[in-house]
């Protein structure tokens, strides 16, 4: 049987050790955070420290931090609840952004991007010359990695008097946060558990919540918390790991690929350490994924968040890539994958490559 080497973290990277314990520990804890007796008084008390823990790792008062179910939550919790008074704010979002963003809202106006993947900014500029906005652009693309100049769009939605959210599921623990008045994060991108993130909020009285029933979350949103979830979320931040050598492999990777006819989209922009967004022209990119997956290694073709359906990426669609938009596969590393996982997958592509008759280099 084939080993099988894992290159999608981007989808979901696996629980650690120390999250996997916090998790446990947390379902032998009987009681509601919200009882006042002694059970749900432990529950709580492990509530607000991996409240602390996260808002530690956020750079923020633990008052800022809600709990949610995961970063689509929290941002459909932002798109929607987000208020500066009492009509509703104008809705501009980056045009590659996640779906999560995109569909947040039925009246999303798109600003357009360069050829990279980077945001135009004087497209937004005009946008907000219409008005204050609540403006959605993510700290970095989650199918190529390409990081967005957030401090040039926060000046600019600042200075329009409007509201910046942003989705860090994919940058949070490679890069700083940004300094945004929303912004969502997932734990399952960091080594936590699925089904548990937070949005920070930089004024909670600018937030109105959308599920009601029970005031906890401070009242931002109801339910009972997954306190499992949330201690593993904690456990999960508090550790630290090498991005720096995730950069170093992803770029030898690379450079193998394009020496073969790989084109690598949005490699003209600065990128998060460990995804790769690789075109192999005239050949689909569910053809690329298969091939792939028979010989032991699993990557994807974009976003993993479409029921597992394979189609045209819409973020390369958005870069102007015509059909091409449907020949990438994205790579993703963490700081567990090695030297040999990458030399499997190199010659794995080129032997794929070759098969198809695409092969240009050596």
């Amino acid at each position: 049987m084939k080993s099988r080497i894992y290159l999608d973290h981007a989808a979901t990277t696996p629980v650690s050790s120390a999250a996997r314990a916090a998790v446990a520990e947390a379902l032998c804890l009987v009681g509601n955070p919200s009882s006042v007796h002694g059970g749900g008084r432990a529950a709580n008390a492990l509530l607000e420290a991996a409240r602390d823990g996260v808002a530690r790792f956020a750079g923020v008062a633990a008052s800022q931090v809600i709990f949610t179910s995961g970063g689509t939550e929290a941002i459909a919790l932002a798109a929607n609840g987000a208020r500066l008074g009492p009509e509703r704010l104008r809705y501009l979002v980056g045009a590659t952004e996640h779906s999560a963003v995109l569909q947040a809202r039925d009246d999303a106006a798109a600003v357009p991007v360069d050829a990279c993947g980077v945001i135009d900014l004087d497209s937004l500029a005009a946008a907000l010359a219409n008005g204050p906005a609540l403006v959605a652009v993510q700290a970095a693309n989650n199918e190529t990695g390409v990081i967005q100049p957030l401090a040039d769009v926060a000046a600019l939605v600042r200075s329009a008097g409007g509201l910046l959210l942003v989705d860090a599921v994919q940058a949070a623990g490679k890069m700083p946060l940004p300094d945004a008045d929303f912004t969502a994060i997932s734990a399952h991108k960091l080594g936590g558990p699925p089904g548990i993130g937070v949005l920070i909020v930089r004024d909670p009285e600018s937030l109105i919540a959308r599920q009601r029933g029970g005031g906890q979350e401070r009242g931002h949103r109801g339910g009972t918390p997954n306190l499992p979830g949330i201690a593993g979320f904690a456990a999960a931040v508090a550790e630290n790991h090498d991005w720096a050598a995730v950069a170093a492999r992803r770029t030898a990777l690379e450079a193998r690929l394009k020496a073969a006819g790989a084109i690598i989209h949005g490699e003209g922009a600065p990128r998060l350490p460990g995804i790769s967004s690789i075109g192999l022209a005239g050949v689909a990119a569910a053809t690329q994924v298969m091939m792939l997956d028979l010989e032991g290694f699993m990557v994807s073709a974009g976003a993993a968040c479409s029921s597992g359906k394979v189609k045209s990426s819409h973020v390369l669609t958005a870069m102007g890539l015509g059909a091409a938009a449907a020949e990438a596969i994205r790579v993703s590393l963490s700081p567990a994958t090695t030297d040999g996982d990458i030399d499997a997958f190199a010659a794995a592509w080129l032997a794929m490559a070759a098969r198809l008759g695409r092969r240009v280099g050596a």
